[in-house]
């Protein structure tokens, strides 16, 4: 049997700049941060600090029980849960973002992002704008561990 040769529609594509007025909010799907992802982001990135590498010495000296999460770590999965959930394909550029870690991550938690769009403006290209969120990465105990306001270019609607 040959296939439709029409285009079947793509899912899971991102919203639009139309699609973020502002006050808009919506929460990510949640993701379980692991000892190995832990293991892997140290070594790929060369963040090699023996709070994150060395439990013996966390165990003995860290002021936080468990094995710590970098913020750069969670910071990239709280990035990750957001394109998934609304810039696939429209997202055009990050441009810049204040980041504030207000308490820890330990292995095994899991985050999700909690968006609020807190500007949205046209530029004078007609196909993008620009969008300002202030992104709270909360965690399963209902804790605010992060918060981060990117600004983003983001396509418009065609």
């Amino acid at each position: 049997m040959a296939a439709d040769k029409s285009d079947p529609e793509i899912r899971g594509l991102g919203l639009h700049f139309e699609d973020f007025p502002i006050g808009y909010r919506f929460r990510t799907l949640g993701r379980t941060i692991s000892d190995v992802e832990i293991t892997m982001f140290v070594t790929l990135t060369g963040m090699t600090e023996e709070l994150f590498t060395n439990q013996e010495y966390a165990r003995s000296k860290s002021i936080i029980q468990g094995r710590l999460v970098p913020g750069a770590l969670v910071y990239s999965v709280a990035e990750g849960l957001v394109i998934q959930a609304s810039l696939q394909r429209s997202g055009l550029a990050f441009l810049d973002a204040e980041v504030k870690v207000l308490g820890p991550t330990i292995a095994g938690d899991t985050v999700e992002v909690d968006v609020e769009v807190i500007e949205a403006r046209t530029t004078r290209h007609t196909d993008r704008g620009l969008v300002r969120t202030f992104n709270q990465v909360i965690n399963q105990r209902g804790d605010v561990v992060m918060t981060y306001n990117p600004l983003r270019m983001i396509k418009r609607g065609g």
